[in-house]
């Protein structure tokens, strides 16, 4: 809904913007062109027909009465009106230059014009490739991590969590005998992914905003800006974190982990520590 209320308001300005622009041009175009000028000499030509009678010279509407008496027979209307040659037309005077050209006035106003354009045209598209959906792909969208074999094979080798750096979370083994006790604090998409084997951690610190590496001396989430400490899970054990680490839902589709990164959801309170584990050695942080 909001997004539709700003992309219409954009567009209104938009078309305001483009009257605005072809009003200007019209305007200027008609000045350039002498078009004033021209409506004062159709309004003197009565004038100049007076005129050309007070000197002797015969107008089309005499000869045009004289003709129409003479096809009636009236011998007082019947006199043959002189008639004089017309006078070829005068040349018309070349336009001046100042006329033609663009005036110091018109070139601010255009410019005026032209970048306010660009200006609303800037704001628009960016106002609309934000409030865009993200349609595939990236952060935002549902990723497909890999297959689960793959891995709890890397998980194991490496001793750390399978860090997916396109979707921002880490995905961490979640054991089968800690469920009865996430079943009690877990809901949704995480409690189903916790069922697949999974759990998916969102690398920011819930305390400043910092990312939390994994610290592989102690098997814990570690930040190193103000000392947060979460066990393997995202469960919060120390530190002036409020809650635990944020995390996604998670599915499994095919033997596929798929993570759904388009909404954040809030991790569990203080004390909760559905599988118990302790520190396995000196902390990084």
């Amino acid at each position: 809904m909001n997004s539709a209320i700003v992309i219409a308001i954009v567009a209104v300005v938009l078309a305001a913007v483009v009257f605005l622009f072809v009003t200007s041009a019209r305007r200027d175009r008609n000045s350039a062109m002498g078009i004033r000028e021209a409506k004062r000499k159709d309004r003197s030509s009565v004038a100049v027909e007076r005129l050309e009678k007070s000197e002797g010279r015969v107008s089309g509407r005499d000869l045009e009465r004289s003709a129409h008496a003479e096809a009636r027979g009236d011998a007082a209307g019947a006199e043959l009106v002189p008639v004089t040659k017309a006078a070829p037309p005068a040349s018309r005077a070349p336009m001046d230059e100042e006329v033609l050209a663009v005036t110091r006035r018109q070139f601010f106003n255009r410019g005026i014009v032209a970048m306010f354009v660009a200006g609303i045209s800037a704001f628009g598209a960016a106002s609309i490739g934000f409030l865009w959906p993200t349609l595939s792909g990236g952060f935002g969208s549902k990723i497909r991590a890999g297959k689960t074999e793959d891995i709890l094979g890397e998980i194991r080798d490496k001793r750390e969590p399978f860090y997916v750096p396109e979707g921002r979370f880490y995905l961490s083994p979640y054991p089968k005998e800690a469920l009865p006790k996430a079943e009690g604090v877990y809901v949704g998409g995480v409690l189903e992914g916790m069922q697949g084997g999974f759990v998916a951690l969102y690398q920011k610190c819930v305390h400043l905003g910092c990312r939390v590496p994994w610290c592989t001396a102690s098997q814990w989430f570690e930040c190193p800006c103000h000392g947060s400490k979460y066990n393997r899970v995202g469960e919060k054990t120390g530190g002036p974190a409020p809650r635990g680490l944020d995390r996604f839902a998670v599915a499994i589709e095919g033997g596929q982990v798929v993570v759904d990164t388009g909404a954040v959801i809030q991790g569990p309170p203080i004390g909760t520590n559905t599988t118990g584990q302790q520190p396995e050695g000196p902390h990084c942080a």
